[in-house]
């Protein structure tokens, strides 16, 4: 229900390293910076707009640790994520995302996105 794919290194010299990933969204998306130890997400979507079925994140510098579980099932796990990294969440997970260090966060979808998409458990 969660997939972590490294992003790919094209090139490195003196300057740092450049990495590349492919995506057909367009349109608006989030940059979110959070500190070590806090916790985003805490939540799950059921796939009704379309970008977050799957959600899509890149982990763009830092560690962080996610965890889920499939809210239809017995599935559930932890996965550790090391920038760069794309994190793919399916429909139906609840999940969250503890930042082991400050971390720099992309979301390839809107806040409007998840407006109508977004579950918390009471």
């Amino acid at each position: 229900m969660v997939e972590i794919t490294p992003i790919s290194k094209v090139a490195e010299d003196e300057r740092g390293a450049t990495h590349f990933f492919d995506t057909d969204r367009t349109g608006q998306f989030i940059i979110a910076y959070r500190r070590a130890g806090s916790a985003s997400g805490r939540h799950y979507h059921k796939g009704i707009a379309a970008n977050k079925n799957p959600e899509k994140i890149i982990i763009l510098s830092g560690e962080a640790t996610v965890n889920w579980y499939d809210m239809r099932g017995e599935g559930k796990g932890s996965l550790k994520v090391s920038a760069p990294s794309m994190v793919t969440i399916q429909a139906w997970a609840w999940h969250e995302v503890i930042a082991d260090t400050d971390i720099v966060v992309f979301e390839l979808n809107a806040l409007a996105d998840g407006k109508d998409d977004t579950y918390w458990i009471k």
